[in-house]
């Protein structure tokens, strides 16, 4: 049977050969041409090598380039390894060494570190949108003539291979197939929230993203819609290029939904969205309040890892949405609550219990890649074990409860910091807040706020902690609050909790 990833794009220019596809700065390229280069790109990959089941490790940023070489390493059959563009020589060096990537691509401003962790792994490079370089791929491409069609690839076989964050340790390699990543896409476009024609997508999310790959890229070519590509996201920057061409889509992690808040107050016009999707991390309910207060629209926030491709759950106008859940599960996918301290099965737990959230379904992925030992703690009957602490109540709406890791345990009881967020970012002068744990010699932990005053606003701890104490259990208010410029931000704009751990580790306050 024949199914490949890149059937997303192939099928959409033959149903819509001329619809823009694309926009890229000043380029628009419709569906018959970006497909079309992206056949060319996979010619001159066969030329070079690259046949079915080859890793191509691709380092790019939000353009057209990206998605040229995406599709074209899929025509060829190839696997993709996509590589953070934020990562040094050495972490890149590991991705491209620990996949088995037989080539880098790299683009432009990344072609320097490309070029460095192909050197450091011990493999070919390949630059494009440089032209210049003497190991440009554009020549090759030039002259190779596009393939008649797509090299057949059997549903399970392996499309993308993603990076986990590597918080716990070395990132491990997920193994997503062409039928996890089609049914994500086709499901988004179609299931959750059904696209129209004419539906303009912002693509801020980073490309090398599950988030941005999947529910922005592939979703929107499932669909034939327009993706709009900002290179970097910049909030004032987005509002005007979404005003420009007729955004209806909007997608995002929480940091772009506080950011675009804020901006608001400084455009007299904004864009009318029709659908905004946030994921990547939780929510906080006065964001997402002042976010649809802004704009005049509705939030479907929704939740979904690398492993499951990334959506698992999402709300949706089918079921109605409700702030501060992740919605229902979506179209041909099981998410339910299993007891959080049993390894070696899944005991699936009533509405209303605490617990391990756990997926099954056509979007889990196969494993990690050389590494038998991590996939079968994380694939346990059939169900992915998630390690998030999640509720779903009776009318089958899960919230996440936080993040395993997470979990604060200060003098024996378990503290969730997204509870604790969630309070705080109610506080008016709040922008952002993050909450960790940082050591404390009797207690074991201490909770500590980390936060990120509002424009032109001035927040004195006391006053915090006294909001804090007010709304919150004795061992939950916390005690300490650290206040920021900003809060550190990975590739795909999540908040980076260790560092801020590393930074404030010293003892906490008593």
């Amino acid at each position: 049977m024949h199914l490949s990833l890149a059937s997303v794009l192939a099928e959409s220019a033959r149903c819509h050969p001329d619809r823009v596809a694309l926009v890229d700065g000043e380029a628009r390229l419709t569906y018959a041409q970006i497909w079309t280069e992206s056949l060319r790109h996979a010619s001159a990959l066969r030329e070079l090598g690259i046949g079915p089941g080859d890793r191509v490790a691709l380092l790019a940023g939000n353009v057209a380039d990206f998605v040229r070489c995406y599709y074209g390493v899929l025509a060829a059959g190839g696997t993709i390894v996509p590589v953070p563009p934020m990562l040094t020589p050495a972490e890149a060096a590991h991705l491209v060494s620990d996949s088995g990537a037989r080539l880098v691509i790299g683009w432009g401003d990344y072609a320097d570190l490309a070029a460095r962790a192909a050197q450091q792994a011990g493999v070919p490079v390949r630059t494009v949108g440089v032209a210049d370089s003497p190991d440009a791929l554009e020549p090759l491409v030039e002259r190779s003539a596009p393939l008649a069609a797509a090299v057949s690839r059997e549903p399970d076989d392996i499309a993308v291979i993603f990076y986990t964050s590597g918080t716990t340790g070395r990132p491990k390699g997920a193994l997503l197939s062409h039928l996890n990543l089609v049914m994500n896409a086709t499901v988004n476009a179609f299931d959750s929230h059904p696209m129209q024609r004419g539906d303009v997508v912002l693509g801020c999310l980073p490309l090398f993203h599950t988030f941005g790959q999947t529910v922005a890229l592939n979703t929107t070519f499932r669909a034939g819609a327009t993706l709009v590509l900002q290179h970097r996201f910049d909030p004032d920057q987005a509002i005007a290029l979404m005003r420009a061409e007729n955004v209806s889509n909007f997608l995002g992690v929480p940091t772009m939904f506080v950011h675009l808040a804020e901006a608001a107050q400084r455009h007299r016009e904004l864009p009318s969205l029709r659908i905004c999707i946030s994921g990547g991390a939780s929510l906080p309910v006065a964001v997402l309040h002042r976010f649809e207060k802004a704009f005049g629209t509705e939030v479907y926030e929704g939740y979904g890892l690398s492993e499951t491709s990334p959506t698992a759950s999402v709300n949706q106008p089918a079921f109605g949405a409700r702030a501060g859940t992740v919605g229902h599960p979506i179209w041909g996918v099981e998410v339910e609550i299993a007891a959080a301290g049993i390894d070696d099965r899944i005991e699936l737990l009533a509405p209303g219990e605490q617990g391990e959230i756990v997926v099954r379904g056509h979007n889990v992925f196969a494993g990690y890649l050389n590494n038998p030992e991590a996939t079968a703690e994380a694939l346990v009957e059939g169900w992915f074990r998630t390690g998030d602490i999640g509720v779903k109540d009776g009318d089958g709406f899960i919230s996440i409860v936080d993040r395993k890791k997470d979990l604060i345990i200060r003098g024996g009881y378990n503290v969730y910091p997204r509870e604790i967020e969630e309070v705080l970012s109610e506080y008016p002068d709040v922008a952002q807040v993050a909450v960790i744990g940082v050591p404390h010699r009797e207690l074991g932990e201490e909770t500590c706020a980390v936060v990120v005053p509002a424009a032109g606003a001035e927040i004195v701890a006391e006053e915090l902690l006294a909001w804090g104490r007010e709304r919150l259990a004795g061992h939950k208010y916390p005690r300490r609050v650290e206040i920021v410029a900003e809060l550190p931000l990975g590739p795909s704009h999540k908040v980076l909790k260790r560092e801020l751990r590393a930074r404030f580790h010293q003892e906490g306050r008593e």
